[in-house]
């Protein structure tokens, strides 16, 4: 085999890991946790949810929302949205029996998957910031999509929560669209509205 037959073969063993190792990184990068979309167990999805203690706390809060493909336009059907949330004294509160990742998340947590108009609701109550007073209060995202690793987007966040600080809404990055919402009190319930586009500010979404 001469020298130029080398170089060619070289350049193609480079060219063809290159490609393998873009095509293996990790939708969305690291994120931990995100596993925990898998453990609904036995529970048959649909587009509507209702979280443990929904009937217990006030205020109670209705997210509703569409979600899109990465078109913007089009109804992205069979995604699997996850979300866990803190208690109003600002605890991801457990029972004492999780595992996995519900020993982190606690069990006020839910899963929906879309239908074919995209829909998603799910029921729970407003969540307290921590008890510090370290962050505003915020409801953990989780997306997975059909042919696509998991990922997360931007927390919820309240518009009008007095934690949320000019300098914390410029570092939201607008992974899946703007996570901060505007609570309106409707039918006896505070109501959010987001939409979700897919891939929308997710590193290496193709």
């Amino acid at each position: 085999m001469n020298f130029k037959m080398n170089v060619i073969l070289i350049l193609l063993l480079v060219a063809t890991t290159a490609c393998s190792a873009q095509r293996n990184k990790k939708i969305g990068g690291p994120c931990e946790g995100c596993e925990a979309v898998y453990e609904y167990g036995d529970k048959k999805l649909s587009p509507s949810d209702t979280l443990p203690k929904f009937e217990q706390n006030t205020p109670q809060l209705k997210i509703s929302g569409k979600v899109f493909k990465a078109d913007g336009k089009t109804p992205a059907k069979d995604v699997i949205i996850y979300i866990y949330h803190t208690n109003r004294k600002g605890i991801y509160e457990q029972k004492g029996d999780e595992t996995k990742w519900a020993k982190k998340h606690g069990f006020i947590r839910g899963w929906v998957k879309t239908g074919t108009d995209g829909r998603y609701t799910f029921f729970t109550f407003r969540p307290a910031s921590y008890p510090d007073g370290s962050e505003p209060a915020h409801i953990h995202i989780t997306i997975k999509e059909p042919h696509v690793n998991e990922y997360y987007l931007d927390e919820y966040l309240f518009e009008d929560d007095p934690l949320l600080t000019p300098d914390i809404r410029k570092k939201q990055q607008n992974r899946g669209g703007s996570g901060i919402v505007k609570p309106v009190f409707q039918n006896g319930m505070l109501t959010v509205e987001r939409d979700i586009i897919l891939g929308k500010n997710i590193p290496n979404y193709e």
